[in-house]
């Protein structure tokens, strides 16, 4: 990939995408309200995840989740199948992604869409990668179609912690990277329903988890 500027198509407008999120806060609420005393009543901490994300243009924002992990856990940022630092409340919560709805505020707050790829912590952002840049083009998102695909990531990563932070960012990122920038190039707003569309039955209906060797060998997800 060059250093040229890439072109990212528009999705849904934004003002859909704030009216969707706002009625989806209301229409989940009674569902989302036991999670967070679930959250507060089974270990130590604040119910939310705060976590500063990059988003568009590399602009950085506050991501909103409900606590998956134990307060005092330290350790990579990225998390695996097996880690340790999740409490079984928030195991519960990743499996169902429950955890990831309190991002419908920032997309009403306007720092993520709907549809877009799937924010990246600073330590993990390389604007001086073309690819990083082509996807810092567009607005981050709650799903993708490749986020679909990746459902069960932590299947992938190694569960040695020491590993894990290595594979992430020499092997998976890079081909999520380019999965995100396939998808911005061709997307418009009713591709975007259709990754909205699909994502819910995805919650409802588990797919078929990722064979890691699969993924490896073709060199894409």
């Amino acid at each position: 990939m060059t250093d040229d500027p890439i072109r990212v198509r528009a999705g849904l407008p934004r003002l859909v995408e704030a009216t969707v999120s706002l009625l989806g806060l209301v229409a989940i609420s009674p569902i989302l309200l036991p999670a967070m005393l679930a959250v507060r009543l089974s270990s130590p901490g604040p119910v939310f995840f705060r976590q500063q994300r990059v988003g568009r243009k590399g602009a950085t924002f506050t991501l909103y989740k409900l606590r998956s992990m134990r307060v005092d856990a330290a350790g990579p940022a990225v998390t695996g199948r097996e880690d340790s630092r999740i409490t079984p409340v928030g195991l519960w919560l990743r499996k169902s992604k429950l955890d990831e709805f309190p991002q419908l505020w920032n997309v009403v707050r306007g720092d993520m869409s709907l549809v877009g790829p799937r924010p990246e912590v600073q330590r993990y952002t390389d604007l001086a990668n073309p690819l990083w840049r082509g996807v810092l083009e567009a607005r981050p998102g709650i799903t993708d179609p490749l986020t679909l695909k990746l459902r069960d990531e932590e299947s992938l990563l190694p569960a040695d912690e020491s590993e894990r932070e290595r594979f992430y960012l020499d092997t998976l990122q890079p081909l999520k990277l380019r999965g995100y920038l396939e998808y911005l190039g061709r997307r418009n707003a009713w591709t975007d329903v259709g990754v909205i569309i699909a994502t819910v039955i995805g919650i409802l209906r588990r797919p078929p988890p990722v064979d890691p060797a699969e993924v490896l060998r073709r060199g894409r997800i």
